[in-house]
């Protein structure tokens, strides 16, 4: 049985597209530039690190998140970037009885700003408030304590094959890969995304279905 659902946040719940701009203006390379370059580091399997290399050799992403800072110019997100299927989905999980969460790889102060959205959730935790980054399975066990459910009964959701499906499934937890953002339009045709992932989806509205399914078939 599916008791609790926990999100991956960046690229799931959170459309980082106005963020990865604001990179390439500090970087001062255009936002196509920017973009074509990122893609292609993700496709060739690297850390996305890499593609601020390219254009900065040498860059250290904590020490320039904290030059922004600053400036003035610190990471941001508020509601505008917030897919719109989230809000709905989270309701009718949330209907259902289910316990839900958010987690994933963000600094302390994105951890603010997701708090500030009020999200109806019994958990917002980001990588910087635990010490342990995904793809890291301390990061997963980390989830596992905080939800009041044994493993087998939390499903992660997350657009990433390599940090999110593979590594949440490896710690014993039921796995929705979405097909959103640069991962989970480049990872989705990886033989191990229906190996791995217990269930695909393109939308969260498809959730709510799919988790009445799947403890339906337990029953």
């Amino acid at each position: 049985m599916i008791r609790a659902v926990v999100f991956d946040v960046g690229e799931c719940l959170v459309d980082e597209t106005r963020e990865y701009g604001t990179w390439a203006d500090w970087l001062g390379v255009p936002r196509h530039t920017f973009s074509a370059v990122f893609g292609a580091v993700i496709a060739r399997g690297m850390d996305y690190r890499e593609a601020f290399q390219v254009f900065r050799p040498g860059f250290d992403l904590t020490e320039e998140r904290r030059k922004r800072e600053v400036a003035g110019q610190a990471e941001r997100f508020g509601e505008d970037d917030v897919y719109p299927d989230v809000r709905p989905a989270l309701k009718a999980l949330r209907e259902a009885g289910l316990w839900l969460g958010l987690a994933g790889n963000q600094t302390v102060s994105a951890g603010r700003i997701l708090r500030k959205l009020d999200f109806p959730v019994d958990l917002v935790a980001t990588s910087d408030d635990w010490g342990v980054s995904k793809p890291d399975l301390g990061f997963f066990e980390h989830v596992i304590e905080a939800a009041p459910y044994a493993a087998k009964e939390i499903l992660y959701v997350g657009d990433r094959l390599d940090n999110d499906i593979r590594p949440a499934a490896e710690a014993g937890m039921v796995t929705a890969l979405i097909r959103r953002g640069p991962w989970g339009v480049i990872q989705e045709h990886e033989p191990e995304a229906d190996e791995i992932a217990t269930i695909r989806i393109s939308s969260l509205a498809e959730l709510p279905e799919w988790v009445a399914a799947l403890n339906d078939r337990d029953q």
